[in-house]
């Protein structure tokens, strides 16, 4: 059976990985250009001597390999603060940040995540009514809800 260049790739940097329990692959993507995207995390964030040895394995495997017929550009890095998060490692790993979550039907809500479990998220969400006193008001969402989650940067 015939892997996609994403899941081959994605299987490369877990063997590359597979001692540091502290990082994890967030995505895999072939652009049409040619570039050869993959992103890396860590519980405690991912350094560049990280990504540098995951590119270096990656890059020699696929030469090995022959694994991609055309042009391409590999690019391991760390996904960018502005990049919506993945995966519920990502969620866990943003606790207590502000964050806004898309959800499918259209909305956004924004507040701070409080809490992660497999199947949902839990913010602590801040309702302020004209003429009120702001009040907190803690919600969970099932992930299956949730469009798309980004961590919002303050910079006050």
């Amino acid at each position: 059976m015939a892997h996609s260049i994403e899941e081959k790739v994605t299987a490369l940097v877990e063997e590359k990985i597979v001692d540091r329990d502290d990082l994890f692959v967030v995505d895999v993507k072939m652009h049409p250009n040619g570039n050869l995207e993959v992103l890396v995390d860590g519980d405690n964030g991912i350094s560049i001597q990280d990504c540098a040895a995951i590119s270096r394995y990656v890059g020699f495997q696929l030469e090995e390999e022959d694994a991609i017929p055309h042009a391409y550009r590999l690019e391991v890095s760390s996904p960018g603060i502005d990049r919506p998060l993945h995966t519920v490692r990502q969620y866990r790993k943003n606790t207590g940040r502000t964050i806004q979550l898309s959800l499918q039907d259209g909305t956004t809500k924004t507040g701070r995540l409080t809490d992660v479990a497999d199947a949902s998220v839990t913010i602590m969400e801040t309702i302020k009514e004209k003429g009120k006193k702001a009040v907190e008001q803690q919600e969970t969402i099932p992930l299956e809800n949730i469009k798309t989650i980004k961590v919002l940067i303050s910079f006050k």
